[in-house]
């Protein structure tokens, strides 16, 4: 499987899990504090998890302004996409800080989207260099 393919299937399945976590588990309140928790951050952990693999299958091959930003085709690049990601979390968890969006705010989101920011960088690169050797 290509690396394209492999980051559409996981941006798919990444974001079934978090349509679950959102809409099905959370609303119903059926477990205690520790799950409660993770349950909480669960969908920042993996949807900043998702980032490279959504840039990488959205704009890879193609030559607009917005695909040359963010393509990803070094490491350079997918620092490059992975540091402009954070910069987008936390400017959308601040501005969770405005009451008029009705959100809260949080600094664990912000902590476990870096996790999951950092441990998607070292996957995504390890993955990168597998499908995608580079020429000489």
């Amino acid at each position: 499987m290509e690396l394209k393919q492999a980051s559409k299937l996981m941006l798919i399945i990444g974001t079934l899990i978090i349509w679950t976590i959102k809409f099905l588990i959370r609303p119903f309140h059926l477990f205690e504090d520790p799950a409660r928790f993770f349950l909480g951050i669960a969908p920042n952990l993996f949807g900043s998890f998702l980032i490279p693999f959504g840039a990488y299958w959205l704009f890879s091959g193609r030559n607009y302004w917005l695909a040359r930003v963010f393509r990803i085709r070094s490491v350079y690049d997918l620092r490059l996409v992975c540091m402009l990601g954070f910069g987008m979390l936390i400017v959308n968890e601040y501005l969770q800080l405005i009451p008029f969006f009705g959100r809260t705010f949080d600094y664990n989101d912000i902590l476990f989207s870096s996790v999951g920011l950092t441990v998607s960088y070292f996957i995504f690169s390890r993955l990168q260099q597998r499908y995608q050797p580079q020429a000489n």
